[in-house]
């Protein structure tokens, strides 16, 4: 019996969560640095005793945490960056600006990308992908395929927030900067997705629906297998537009913490079955609003 396998329970077949564990804390420790290679599946499922799917599932759970990137049957799964993680040292969710990206980047070690949004303007999304036009070309696997989704208010609804204190008698200078935001930051994003996958032979979809209410959250969800979760933080606060004083109701959207939420082992088997529902039912209810009160959205 090897000593990973004595560590765990010589007294009954360790699980995914067990395997898992054993990996984190080689992870943790040091012995497998950023950018090392996994050991092959087979070599870890004959080290733990288990079949090679319990070894697969246990590299699935170390993707969803941000510790291993490109856990596919045809290369072997490698140590991703810390700073991928949402949180800070201290555990402490970062705001969507700083930790969007990271997380997006780590999503495109799968051979197909899929990232599902919804928000109010698409600017942290924007932000995050055009990053990949830079990173992709490094990157030793580069994915077959990219599809985008995103839901964003419709132009025509009166918006929650953004908007004007007191209503105006006149066109509302605070939507109509919001609609040249959104209109602007889907433009940009597509075409950047559009670009990459011109210049790296990646097909590419990109897709834009309305929604006929104002999104109190922030939505990404990263493969179908993480979902990233941020609550609209809105303020009273004054602005030049215009040249004009405005009062308005805003909300900051890149400032919001990001919370993550996948089969995270470390919280015990609740917490991964908890969160593990948590994407599933947040990937079936953008479906749901994907297909049904959704309409075409035209970016001009």
């Amino acid at each position: 019996m090897s000593p990973e396998r004595g560590e765990l329970d010589g007294t009954r077949q360790p699980t995914p969560e067990d395997v898992a564990k054993a990996l984190r804390g080689r992870i943790d420790s040091g012995d497998l640095a950023v950018g090392d290679a996994m050991p092959r599946q087979a070599v870890l499922a004959e080290e733990f005793g288990v079949m090679r799917s319990v070894v697969r599932q246990a590299l699935k759970l170390l993707q969803q945490e941000g510790l291993l990137t490109e856990v596919t049957r045809g290369a072997p799964a490698r140590v991703a960056d810390r700073s991928a993680r949402t949180e800070a040292a201290d555990g402490t969710p970062r705001a969507t600006m700083a930790a969007l990206g990271p997380r997006i980047t780590a999503a495109f070690g799968a051979t197909d990308v899929r990232i599902d949004a919804l928000c109010l303007t698409a600017e942290s999304l924007n932000v995050a992908l055009g990053e990949q036009g830079r990173l992709v070309h490094t990157r030793e696997s580069i994915p077959a395929t990219v599809t985008v989704r995103v839901l964003m208010p419709n132009r025509s609804i009166d918006l929650a927030f953004p908007r004007m204190v007191d209503s105006p008698d006149e066109p509302d200078p605070v939507h109509h900067r919001w609609l040249k935001m959104r209109n602007a930051h889907g433009t940009v994003l597509s075409h950047h997705l559009r670009e990459l996958g011109a210049a790296h032979g990646i097909d590419v979809d990109v897709q834009f629906k309305a929604l006929p209410f104002t999104p109190p959250v922030k939505l990404y969800l990263l493969n179908g297998a993480e979902a990233l979760f941020a609550y609209y933080r809105v303020t009273k606060r004054e602005e030049q537009i215009n040249r004009q004083p405005v009062t308005m109701y805003d909300a900051l959207g890149g400032q919001s913490p990001l919370f993550s939420f996948g089969a995270d082992a470390s919280g015990g088997p609740g917490q991964a079955h908890r969160d593990h529902a948590f994407v599933m039912q947040s990937q079936a209810w953008f479906d749901a609003l994907w297909t049904t009160i959704a309409t075409d959205l035209k970016l001009d």
